[in-house]
């Protein structure tokens, strides 16, 4: 008898054989994991003769541009129909942006994602909260399907593996996710390729941009928490782009007594961007994030508030400082080894 989970990927991969257009969706701001998912299963669903899109709000970020060989990352379109729209690495419908408009003609919606926070906003959603990254669950429906894993697939999940769990570094890195990676070597990922162009490659501008938030980040609640503010004038004098801004906060979050860091973007002068990463195990900054109508891991996650510069601050700094003291009592009540 199957579980829940392999029925989930049998509906899947019996809808995706039988559609002839398929469009693959992802969130605002992709990164590794969402480009790396959407990519290697567009490359696989081309493969077996399927007319495919790939869409995102935002272009893809520099860096991961040489996956896109075949050119199939797009800006949405009005005016088109699909047999299947395949949401990847996307927590809640609203975080596809000004796609989630232009994909309502469609005869299925399948939701694909590693959030625990995910709102199941899909006709079939597969969606398993412990695992690392997106592109493991599109790897094993790749290998239930018994579709070839080819070298430029085996780059997307790659980098989709590798940077949604810093390199193999953060918690929910499993036994598994090692197996993952080394089958995919095994397939022909170029890791000299990879590592050259996602963490060996950066700009300038990026430098100059750490430069700036290690000269201006704030300690506060006896160095547990550390923030930083990025505004537009930021990236203008620094000639960088917001896509510069991906894993900053990890310099920050890498202080010794820093428990949790914090990203405050400035999208406009009512709403702000929050990126949370905590580095200890019971905080989980996912369940902060939910205060904020955001969501995530209890690792990572974010949140966009409305509200002006200092009232988004002192909110945020508010439910951290309760967290931490949820995590001292905690500790108290646990007993002596």
């Amino acid at each position: 008898m199957m579980n829940k989970e392999s029925e989930e990927i049998s509906k899947i991969l019996r809808i995706l054989e039988e559609a002839q257009t398929v469009c693959i969706v992802g969130h605002v701001s992709p990164d590794g994991d969402c480009i790396g998912s959407q990519l290697s299963l567009g490359l696989c669903l081309k493969r077996l003769g399927k007319t495919v899109s790939c869409w995102n709000e935002d272009e893809i970020p520099d860096k991961l541009a040489f996956l896109d060989e075949e050119n199939m990352m797009r800006k949405p379109k009005n005016g088109c129909a699909f047999d299947v729209v395949v949401a990847l690495d996307c927590a809640s419908f609203q975080r596809l942006g000004s796609v989630g408009e232009k994909i309502t003609n469609r005869k299925y919606f399948i939701n694909i994602d590693h959030h625990a926070s995910n709102t199941r906003y899909g006709d079939i959603n597969w969606v398993i909260g412990d695992s690392a990254a997106t592109g493991e669950l599109i790897f094993q429906l790749i290998q239930t399907a018994g579709w070839e894993i080819t070298p430029d697939i085996a780059d997307c999940l790659f980098i989709a593996i590798s940077t949604d769990t810093g390199s193999f570094q953060y918690s929910s890195t499993t036994p598994e996710t090692f197996r993952m990676a080394a089958n995919l070597v095994e397939s022909g990922a170029d890791l000299a390729d990879v590592c050259d162009e996602v963490y060996q490659s950066y700009p300038i501008a990026r430098v100059k941009l750490l430069r700036h938030v290690l000269n201006n980040f704030k300690l506060t609640e006896e160095n547990k928490i550390a923030y930083y503010w990025l505004r537009s004038r930021d990236y203008s004098r620094c000639g960088a782009e917001r896509e510069d801004a991906e894993g900053l906060i990890d310099h920050v979050r890498a202080i010794e007594p820093v428990i949790v860091a914090v990203q405050f973007e400035e999208l406009s002068a009512d709403l702000i961007r929050v990126s949370f990463r905590s580095k200890n195990p019971y905080l989980d900054v996912g369940e902060v994030a939910k205060i904020f109508n955001g969501g995530g891991h209890k690792a990572a996650s974010g949140a966009t508030i409305e509200g002006t510069r200092l009232s988004v601050q002192r909110r945020v700094v508010k439910a951290l400082r309760m967290a931490l003291s949820d995590l001292k009592k905690r500790k108290k009540e646990e007993p002596s080894a």
